[in-house]
């Protein structure tokens, strides 16, 4: 089996990039420079014509979308385990990625690029403010399903990995997270395992290159 993923420094393709070094298969990376556009280059649509990461090519095969990209990780290497067992904890662990991607997702991107979201001059620090309330209601509720556990389930799953780049963009954009204790614990447990500081690592390197590349 071949597969490559399409990925970008910070961006949501770390968590395809941890799931499948915590699931140990073998991946090829290619780094796509977004700062440059070449996410919106010919090649790139003809992978993905809606020009975003992360891309999983498996054997020529284009997925795109991190819940479905988790799900065939999961599925395809039963025995790094990075969906629970038990199929109620199963869905609800499916249930947490659809709201990393639908619910907390939506509400980092403006922090990032608030333009996209109003252009009337002078607006940009309104539309971080409103995304940021609504970070505020995610973090709390997560900070509960947080409380008393390492993980949301009773061991690490793709859930986890998908949570950890939701907060640590949220760190990154310099949001007060002091209100979420279980969720900075969470995002400091996250940080010893190999697979992010693999991660970490290779994302410096990157940077570094696209930066020399300039």
């Amino acid at each position: 089996m071949k597969l490559q993923l399409y990925y970008a420094p910070v961006a949501c393709s770390l968590v395809p990039y941890l799931t499948l070094t915590e699931a140990g298969a073998d991946f090829e990376v290619l780094p796509v420079n977004m700062g440059k556009g070449q996410h919106n280059t010919p090649d790139y649509l003809r992978l993905n014509p809606k020009h975003k990461v992360p891309v999983l090519v498996i054997d020529g095969e284009p997925l795109t979308e991190n819940v479905a990209i988790q799900i065939w990780i999961a599925r395809n290497f039963p025995q790094a385990k990075l969906l629970p067992a038990d199929p109620m904890k199963e869905v609800k662990a499916i249930s947490i990625m659809a709201w990393c991607a639908s619910g907390i997702h939506p509400a980092l991107t403006p922090n990032a690029n608030p333009k996209r979201y109003c252009d009337l001059p002078g607006t940009e620090d309104n539309v971080k403010q409103c995304a940021q309330k609504l970070l505020v209601e995610n973090f709390t509720v997560a900070d509960d399903m947080l409380a008393g556990r390492e993980w949301f389930f009773d061991h690490f799953t793709a859930a986890d990995a998908y949570f950890f780049w939701c907060f640590r963009r949220a760190v990154i954009f310099k949001l007060d997270v002091s209100p979420f204790p279980n969720c900075v614990a969470h995002y400091e447990r996250m940080q010893e395992r190999a697979s992010v500081k693999k991660l970490i690592a290779y994302e410096k390197q990157v940077q570094e290159g696209f930066a020399k590349a300039a």
